[in-house]
């Protein structure tokens, strides 16, 4: 079996086939920055002129604002009456350095290896934060998302992202996560205390095979989050073999809570 550090995390629910029926409408989102622009999709039902209420959506390391995990994410969130927001992260899609454009994301990842690749990713966290948030901006002007409680949904790399937006914005009404972990001895910096500040609901995914984030880091990630509607679920498999149905599951919860 190919590791997980070997695919990118793009690769979640690439399984499943669109349905064309259910394709929802993909328009670009401007999202300024001091710093520049933040590329980035909005995703809405192809049918009504809404509002919607808003889900952000991250990608994993390796993947973009259209990848498939994304664009399955988008499929079963507006059938469920939801608009959905992705951007790149940073280091990610149109955000790619110049010498790692047309590379894999085994190849990339090797360049610097695992922990580099970690470690670059974590150093750009309060920036993804601020691109989410700017985001979640952006698509609330518009007249078809409407304004207050929004939703997240990220696993592994966008729960990096994922758990300190969800603890810093007060928009973020439920949010879907898992697929990482904490170590006291490792961290990663900043995650327990971003943990102990969400105060929403919380469905957590873990896999309990899981060869890029042990179980234990895992468990103890969801022990910390403050949360005291937070559900656990896991499944035997490594890292990229989490259940088609638990992703849709996810989706269902965070839909749920904004309905």
């Amino acid at each position: 079996m190919t590791g997980a550090a070997e695919r990118p995390v793009e690769m979640f629910g690439a399984a499943a086939g669109p349905d064309p029926a259910a394709e929802p409408r993909r328009v670009p989102l401007a999202v300024q920055r001091p710093g520049g622009p933040v590329p980035a999709t909005l995703w809405r039902p192809a049918d009504g002129p809404g509002p919607w209420p808003a889900v952000l959506v991250g990608h994993g390391a390796g993947g973009h604002k259209e990848a498939p995990i994304v664009a399955r994410a988008a499929r079963e969130l507006t059938a469920l009456g939801c608009a959905v927001v992705s951007i790149d992260l940073p280091f990610h899609g149109d955000r790619t350095p110049p010498e790692e454009v047309g590379l894999s994301a085994a190849e990339r990842r090797s360049r610097i290896g695992l922990d580099g690749w970690r470690a670059r990713n974590a150093l750009a966290t309060t920036e993804a934060v601020a691109d989410w948030r700017a985001a979640l901006d952006a698509a609330q002007a518009r007249a078809d998302v409407t304004e207050g409680p929004a939703g997240y949904f990220g696993l592994s790399l966008g729960t990096r992202s994922g758990l300190p937006l969800t603890a810093a914005e007060d928009r973020i009404a439920a949010a879907a996560l898992g697929l990482f972990g904490y170590s006291a001895e490792t961290g990663p910096a900043g995650v327990a205390e971003a943990a102990r500040c969400v105060t929403v609901p919380v469905l957590f995914l873990l896999q309990w095979d899981d060869e890029l984030y042990p179980r234990a880091d895992a468990l103890a990630l969801f022990d910390l989050l403050a949360s005291p509607r937070k559900t656990l679920h896991a499944n035997p498999g490594r890292h990229l073999d989490i259940p088609a149905a638990e992703i849709s599951g996810a989706l269902q919860f965070v839909a749920g809570q904004l309905s």
